[in-house]
């Protein structure tokens, strides 16, 4: 099988990838309200955890959804083998169709019945990988590599997900050289794999290493998989900025001869994005919807584009359906709260904020409770006169970042 119809295959479902925010401002052009969009890492859906199981048998009997496990000491091993297997198809079957709570359910009922199986953890970091969930993903991985280092997916999952950018992450260079040993360790365990190599370039280009050992990590990656479109995006993209532009737009191109998928699509539409590029991403944008209606990737970058290009009216149902799809992600709640806050509607900024609040992990608080979250809807309600409004949307936001000066000093101008 090759890296690139595995890819297809694992994008399956599609999946939603991070930048660190969007920093809105008004009056801001296009390219400053996109502000630091930080990952340009590429979409990335790793492959379901495989199992043996049956469920799927003619006329065999299903497990109730999400029934509790009975406890293991009951039944003999080979009924608690079946059981977990079981438990880990159901969590795929749920991951592919996109019902991500109902996925989370079922790989936590495999942890419980085989604690020290590394398979149920790894299930787990890709729902939360699926839904923007760094911090618990990366958690997650790490007990999978605890529980079994040898395996390259994990270590390529775990490398991706490291140099997703979190707001306010004091330990970012470490993580990035994590995300760089992680890569190189899938190396060693599959010398001939081209994700692994993607994944090793991405991990250099996310520390600044933009020279010829990153350039030439992209590189091996397409001599192994030629049909790779994710290598000749990121090389592309790493091309530009080292100000060759001229040998990158081809490749761009020939990214786009073997995009036959939405994912791949949606890929590209991310890398142009990182470059600002924005009217270039709504025709593939729309080509990967039309493939793929609920494809939370597509959605979200889409509705980003929208969003960036003042379309306001257009971008509140993408996004919308893109918490649809994938409640738990904050991203796009950040990204419609923003364009609320843009709009001057501050009581639906208010409120999308306020959703966001439960799904934003200790490092997006901060950004949350800042001037292009809930900071601004208060400034907003103080400028028209509403001050009790203010104070409330103040301390709302000091409850996520206590440490904010300004914050402090607004609290007090709004008593």
């Amino acid at each position: 099988m090759n890296t690139y119809y595995f890819l297809r295959k694992a994008f399956a479902g599609g999946a939603l990838v991070v930048c660190a925010a969007l920093l809105f401002c008004a009056g801001a052009s296009a390219q400053e309200a996109s502000g630091d969009l930080g990952s340009g890492a590429g979409i990335f859906r790793p492959k379901n955890p495989e199992t043996t199981s049956r469920r799927r048998t003619p006329n065999r009997p299903r497990p109730a959804p999400n029934a509790n496990p009975r406890p293991t000491h009951t039944v003999n091993p080979a009924e608690v083998e079946e059981r977990y297997e079981d438990a880990l198809d159901e969590g795929n079957e749920a991951r592919d169709a996109r019902k991500f709570l109902d996925a989370e359910r079922a790989y936590r009922n495999a942890e419980t019945i085989k604690p020290r199986d590394w398979r149920a953890a790894y299930g787990l970091g890709n729902i939360y990988t699926d839904q923007q969930r760094w911090d618990e993903a990366e958690r997650a991985y790490r007990q999978a590599i605890a529980l079994n280092a040898m395996n390259a997916d994990v270590q390529v999952a775990l490398s991706f997900v490291l140099i997703q950018p979190r707001a306010g992450n004091a330990n970012g260079a470490r993580l990035l050289a994590d995300a760089e040993s992680a890569a190189r360790r899938a190396i060693q365990l599959q010398p001939n794999n081209a994700i692994a190599y993607d994944r090793l370039g991405a991990a250099l280009e996310a520390r600044g290493i933009t020279d010829s050992n990153t350039e030439q990590a992209y590189r091996h990656a397409i001599e192994l998989d030629q049909q790779f479109a994710v290598a000749y995006v990121h090389l592309a993209r790493l091309l530009r900025k080292m100000n060759r532009g001229q040998e990158a737009e081809p490749l761009y191109h020939r990214a786009e001869e073997l995009a036959h998928d939405a994912p791949t699509l949606v890929l590209i539409a991310e890398a142009l994005q990182s470059e600002q590029r924005w009217n270039d991403t709504e025709p593939l944008l729309k080509r990967a919807l039309d493939m793929d209606a609920r494809n939370p990737s597509a959605l979200y970058f889409y509705g980003r584009m929208l969003v960036v290009g003042r379309r306001y009216d257009e971008a509140e149902p993408i996004l919308k359906r893109a918490i649809e799809v994938s409640p738990h992600s904050f991203a796009p709640y950040y990204v419609l709260g923003s364009a609320y806050l843009r709009q001057e509607r501050f009581d639906d900024a208010e409120k999308i904020d306020v959703r966001a609040a439960e799904f934003a992990s200790g490092n997006n608080r901060k950004l949350l409770a800042g001037t292009y979250g809930l900071e601004g809807v208060g400034d907003g309600y103080m400028r028209g006169g509403r001050r009790p409004d203010a104070l409330r949307v103040y301390l709302r936001a000091q409850q996520l970042d206590p440490t904010s000066t300004s914050l402090q000093a607004k609290i007090a101008s709004a008593r």
